[in-house]
């Protein structure tokens, strides 16, 4: 960005769609990545890096038509430093109103070595990736991957080279998540006050969470100058995960009395994008994260119950409606409408629209028919878990299990495999197990899985169970999620929903597209 900005203004940078979805297992479809991009452009972030071009044939062309529908936010693309990566993120991005080149290279000694590049060899590709980044774009960033354990001089030496070539921003990325709050803030004072023309560029943090302060970092980067916040839904990213868009935004707004920046962030959209990105990546968010967790406006001890009753300031430093949640949790039955569920709905940060109604509906009316009272967080897990694609190779027709006393298990399952029914009946240790043996029968397969969880939604003997199932084949990961009073048919979704992923998934690397292998792993 070439205008400067005020100095109590703080840029959010999303890399949801692109750090978010290096996580194992959150790989995103192209229909997905283009409706969170939608909502985190409505929601008022500054900029969005889209994805990795180069990475694969999906990845250019979601970053592309993201590109394309962008209506206010600025539409970043990462490359690697070489013209073929720069050239071809050029060309993803180009179609935006504001469009960003994010290039970047490892510049410590460790990262140094993965090229084998010595110093001098690595400042001069510095210098010729970022002039050619700017002669086609006006808006580049530079990274030095692992600044923070980079050599003081040898940063500040290929900052000023970036800066001279033509970087606008100068991102500086705590990888691995090695930094505290203080060194955070110290090297990005010194930066700005011992390189030359600093002043002329924003500076931008990025920041893991390893040793859990990626929130606590990024605000004191921003204390030390840098007026740029790379961040996520949820956290989401390798490892740890990455600082979490809606922490350092509720933090910003809460906390204004000692952090007095403003963002340009509607924080009533923060409910409604965290639970989409938690179904679209399968990850859940625990019940106690901060701002967006289960928990976090929840109160069971009974003095704080009686202080909340009295005055919900008490245990409450922000209100339920900041992030757009509702103040209430009323239920519906089977006799509620389509109205009534749009409105409760609405209320609980989704926005649907006539055909997704219709679906959601459908299965609302399954759910209460099976309960007395589909509370909140039963409407929660109706809209996190997928009621299946029209075009998915695999699909559940029924299922018949049962259980004998000595815990062997016997299922029969039927499935809609490429258009034709077909069954089989298998016996596992436990109804899961034979339950999954089944499926495989039908539909052979090589992948392992690495995950099965479950979660009650609600109490009582009526509560829904929400399972994830994470499996490998060759390399690819994909997860699956589905919820159900029938924690067997639950988990028999699941992993059907794991399936059609991989499939989709070995589609693709069977078209040569998939080209994520030759990229670094961590990339920032």
């Amino acid at each position: 960005m070439t205008d400067k900005i005020p100095q109590d203004r703080v840029l959010i940078f999303d890399t949801t769609l692109r750090d978010g979805e290096q996580s194992p297992g959150a790989t995103m479809t192209h229909d997905e990545k283009l409706e969170i991009a939608a909502m985190l452009d409505d929601m008022g972030v500054d900029i969005i890096e889209a994805g990795f071009p180069i990475a694969s044939e999906g990845d250019f062309a979601a970053v592309s038509q993201i590109a394309k529908n962008a209506v206010d936010s600025r539409i970043c693309g990462l490359a690697r430093a070489n013209f073929a990566d720069i050239d071809r993120c050029w060309e993803a991005i180009k179609h935006a109103g504001k469009n960003r080149i994010h290039t970047f290279i490892g510049t410590s000694p460790l990262h140094r070595a993965i090229p084998n590049l010595s110093m001098d060899e690595m400042a001069n590709k510095i210098h010729d990736t970022v002039s050619h980044a700017r002669n086609l774009c006006e808006d580049v960033q530079w990274s030095p991957m692992d600044a923070t354990r980079t050599e003081w001089d040898y940063l500040c030496r290929v900052i000023e080279i970036a800066i001279k070539a033509g970087a606008t921003t100068i991102n500086i990325p705590d990888t691995v998540g090695y930094t505290a709050p203080e060194e955070s803030a110290n090297l990005i004072r010194r930066l700005i006050e011992t390189v030359p023309g600093a002043d002329e560029v924003i500076f931008a943090t990025h920041c893991h969470n390893d040793l859990g302060m990626a929130t606590a970092n990024a605000l004191a980067a921003v204390a030390g100058g840098a007026r740029q916040i790379e961040c996520t839904i949820n956290g989401l990213g390798e490892r740890a995960g990455n600082t979490a868009l809606e922490e350092v935004v509720m933090a910003m707004k809460t906390r204004h009395d000692i952090m007095p920046w403003t963002t340009g962030i509607d924080t009533t959209k923060i409910m409604a994008i965290s639970r989409r990105v938690s179904t679209v990546s399968g990850f859940l968010v625990q019940p106690n994260k901060a701002i967006v967790g289960k928990n976090a406006f929840a109160h069971e001890s009974g003095i704080h119950q009686d202080g909340m009753l009295k005055n919900r300031e008490n245990f409450e430093i922000m209100r339920p409606e900041d992030i757009g949640l509702a103040g209430t949790s009323l239920p519906l039955g089977k006799h509620s409408g389509r109205a009534a569920l749009r409105d409760k709905l609405e209320h609980l940060g989704f926005e649907l629209g006539d055909n997704q109604l219709k679906d959601v509906f459908v299965r609302f009316k399954d759910l209460a028919d099976r309960k007395k009272e589909v509370m909140d967080d039963d409407l929660i897990a109706l809209m996190r878990v997928s009621g299946g694609d029209e075009g998915d190779a695999l699909k559940l027709v029924s299922m018949k299990v049962i259980c004998g006393t000595g815990g062997q298990a016997e299922a029969t399952v039927e499935m809609e495999i490429d258009g034709k029914d077909i069954s089989a009946t298998a016996f596992g240790d436990g109804p899961v197990d034979a339950t999954f043996k089944a499926i495989r029968d039908l539909h052979p397969n090589e992948a392992r899985l690495q995950l099965y969880q479950v979660h009650a939604v609600t109490e009582g003997m009526d509560a829904q169970a929400t399972v994830s199932v994470r499996v490998e084949e060759d390399g690819n990961v994909a997860t699956g999620q589905s919820a159900d009073t029938d924690t067997v048919v639950a988990s028999a979704r699941a992993y059907i929903n794991a399936l059609n992923r991989l499939l989709v998934r070995r589609a693709k690397m069977g078209e040569g597209a998939d080209t994520r292998e030759i990229s670094y792993r961590d990339l920032t």
